[in-house]
């Protein structure tokens, strides 16, 4: 028999007993946990509209509610202490209420404990652009919080991070840190952006490059001597370039690619795969690193040429992603399947283990 659970605490404790990723409530279906990539329902009864109403307005304050009946979707935050902190999101579809929950570890992993030790080069940047991409729920967030504290832990210097909403709290180590938190401590990533530059930064982290106006403000942040860190939904390092730049009107692309050209350090794209042993997801990563013939593909519009230099670039600590996925599949980390699914192009990835 289903069990019957009345508050948003105990489906989030279950969430974290069980180590899922996340956690998706909906009427009429039984709250959903995603463990490993995989979508597992939990043995608990389905709720009604009213019932999930009623959850989540009870952890949402007054602000929060009208945005939520205005907007009709709204990105908050949640912790439940001794427990973790979430990412939720609550919307409306079909006339009812819905939800989604991401676990936040309570503290950021280290660019060591994630195995990315090969990142801290774009952390000791003293200004650029440095890029994290990848779809939604690749660990972009992680990684990124890995490089602030990276920063926080061996430099002395102001970090501004502007976040919708924040997920992992960062405590001043050598560096002083404030986080910003969309809705709550500012209006809007451009209000923040535009106001930044006069509150003495050193390091500045968007959480997404949404818009026109936000991505021009990055980089121009960027230009005058900050290192700036973003998110974008992108797959692959081309792409991610060509976003930037057809965000732009025609007539203004030219100028972009040669201020991105001069300003980019490096785009770094990821994905999470299933490990073969069927417990755990692991991340393969493609790393783009600017230098002089990579930026002056981007001069030139010919960022079609960038895979090809990302292949033969590792001695400038590039690596493809299909590089990425023949050492996991080698390492037998994870399988020739899941590998291949997720290749930049299949038949290239066959070659290169010879299948």
């Amino acid at each position: 028999m289903a069990v019957v659970l009345k508050s948003i605490d105990e489906l989030l404790k279950k969430m974290v007993e069980k180590t899922a990723s996340d956690l998706h409530l909906a009427v009429g279906s039984p709250p959903t946990l995603r463990i490993d990539g995989k979508l597992i329902p939990l043995d608990v009864q389905p709720l009604s509209h009213q019932e999930l109403q009623e959850m989540v307005y009870s952890i949402l304050n007054f602000s929060q509610r009208e945005e939520l009946e205005k907007q009709k979707e709204l990105d908050f935050s949640y912790s439940v202490p001794g427990l973790s902190r979430f990412r939720g999101n609550a919307l409306y579809q079909r006339g009812t209420m819905g939800a989604v929950f991401r676990a936040i570890p309570q503290r950021p992993l280290t660019l060591q404990e994630l195995g990315f030790a090969n990142l801290e080069s774009f952390c000791k940047k003293p200004r650029g652009l440095v890029l994290v991409t990848g779809p939604t729920g690749s660990g972009k967030s992680t990684t990124l919080a890995g490089m602030i504290d990276y920063i926080n832990e061996n430099e002395a210097v102001h970090i501004v991070t502007i976040e919708d909403p924040i997920e992992f709290l960062h405590r001043n180590k050598k560096s002083i840190i404030r986080q910003r938190e969309l809705g709550t401590d500012t209006l809007a990533f451009p209000n923040a952006l535009k106001h930044v530059l006069r509150q003495d930064p050193d390091v500045i982290l968007v959480g997404e490059m949404r818009d026109l106006e936000t991505i021009g403000l990055a980089i121009t942040a960027a230009e005058t001597g900050h290192l700036v860190f973003a998110t974008l939904h992108t797959t692959g390092a081309a792409q991610t370039i060509d976003r930037i730049i057809d965000v732009f009107p025609p007539y203004q692309q030219q100028q972009v690619r040669v201020q991105l050209s001069g300003i980019i350090e490096g785009v770094i794209s990821q994905t999470l795969l299933p490990r073969a042993s069927g417990s755990g997801r692991i991340c393969a990563m493609e790393i783009m690193v600017a230098t002089p013939a990579i930026r002056n593909l981007i001069r030139e519009g010919k960022t079609a040429q960038m895979q090809s230099m990302i292949q033969t670039g590792g001695q400038f600590g590039m690596v493809s992603l299909d590089m990425s996925l023949k050492g996991l599949v080698q390492k037998e980390i994870v399988t020739f399947e899941e590998a291949l699914a997720k290749a930049a192009n299949q038949d290239e990835f066959r070659k290169l283990l010879g299948r």
